[in-house]
């Protein structure tokens, strides 16, 4: 409307001011040329071309474009614990020796005789062990008892790897605060004896992935919320938000809860991404501003969100932030170009600048016409010069 209504009031000045019919209509043909919307109309679609090709090459999926745009406005990020921040499955935490052995020497003895078991607990200490390169000691005799532990011979010797239970059923009396503190963390406390001498304890946790702690820290730099729901119990949760730093977290939450969780975030007023893999983060998924899943979660996690992760990398999550924020500014950049040369573009097409002797012909209208278009599509593809910033917020080729 606004270029119809130049051309028409272009076109009606010249004839008042007496100009022949053919040059009133020259002007107000190159003003319709001009303005010409080609480069507004190319000023989204071009920039969202490119960041779905960056997205899709690096392992985000996009399945709601207006929630993943949305996403540069976000100001919380919650994160579902187990399968996300943590890798799901026991891993040593720390090992406390209460005798004269190294920390190594009693993670050996625990890890030979574990190596006999398939207890979720066991295969911890045996993958811990190995992670650090200690070698397993021969093992014979091996032998369950039955809620309180394991025992073998261990290279000629009886080891035993035992709960609690065992030592305050025995008497046996523990009294450091190492284990004290590993207990209240909520880490799962077993003892390792060495011919019926206590020779140290392991704690064991859901290991929190490494990657969890710089997709926290870069969030935090981003200006953006870190929270945690988790279904474990407040020790666990506060252990676990302590370590990444959190700002808040929502511990001892039941399934149907997960969403209600969200909801009360949202009534803060924060703008929220929710982050999960499982089957009960569905709810919580759909109810946040942007719910992202886990590609490694399941169907029903990742037919929820908005946006997939391919890889289980948290990391990603900044990822999808940086991106998000990129493109917008594209597109602000795009509408500009697109429509500022205008403001210079029209007053000349309409013939302003006649006392001076410049005139734009209709020929010349079309080329700066289709030069806006050109560098538009050029702005449109730089976006992919933005890929080393994105990518060292954890955004890497799939």
């Amino acid at each position: 409307y606004t270029a119809l209504a130049i051309g028409t009031v272009t076109f009606v000045v010249w004839l008042s001011v007496g100009a022949p019919v053919e040059y009133a209509i020259a002007r107000a043909v190159t003003v319709l040329v001009i303005a010409c919307p080609h480069a507004l109309g190319l000023a989204v679609p071009l920039v969202v071309a490119v960041s779905t090709r960056l997205s899709a090459t690096s392992g985000l999926l996009i399945r709601d474009r207006a929630s993943f745009e949305r996403a540069r406005g976000l100001d919380a990020v919650i994160f579902d614990k187990t399968g996300t921040l943590t890798e799901g499955r026991f891993g040593v935490a720390n090992v406390i020796p209460l005798g004269d052995m190294s920390a190594d020497e009693v993670l050996g003895w625990a890890a030979a005789i574990e190596s006999q078991s398939e207890h979720p607990i066991a295969r911890g200490v045996v993958r811990s062990a190995e992670d650090q390169g200690i070698s397993m000691k021969p093992v014979r005799d091996f032998r369950n008892l039955p809620g309180e532990g394991t025992e073998a011979v261990v290279d000629g010797r009886n080891v035993k790897v035992v709960s609690p239970g065992y030592l305050r059923r025995r008497e046996i009396p523990v009294e450091n605060p190492e284990v004290e503190r590993a207990s209240a963390e909520g880490k799962t406390v077993v003892y390792t004896l060495v011919d019926d001498d206590l020779v140290g304890a392991v704690a064991l946790a859901d290991i929190v992935r490494k990657e969890s702690r710089d997709a926290v820290a870069k969030l935090k730099e981003m200006g953006i919320e870190c929270m945690m729901l988790t279904g474990d119990a407040r020790a666990v949760a506060k252990s676990v938000a302590a370590e990444l730093g959190l700002d808040d977290y929502f511990a001892e939450v039941l399934p149907d809860q997960k969403a209600a969780k969200v909801r009360e975030v949202q009534g803060r007023g924060l703008s929220v991404a929710m982050v999960g893999d499982g089957v009960n983060d569905a709810p919580a998924l759909v109810q946040a501003d942007c719910g992202i899943a886990i590609g490694a979660g399941t169907d029903v996690a990742v037919q929820s969100a908005d946006i997939v992760l391919v890889r289980n990398d948290p990391r990603d999550v900044t990822a999808i932030l940086a991106l998000s924020r990129a493109t917008y500014r594209k597109m602000i950049e795009n509408f500009i170009l697109g429509a500022g040369y205008n403001v210079v573009a029209i007053p000349l097409a309409a013939g302003v600048a006649y006392a001076w002797g410049v005139v734009l012909t209709p020929a010349v209208g079309a080329a700066l016409m289709s030069a806006s278009t050109v560098v538009v599509a050029i702005n449109a593809k730089l976006l992919e010069r933005r890929r080393k910033d994105i990518a060292a917020l954890g955004l890497t080729d799939s």
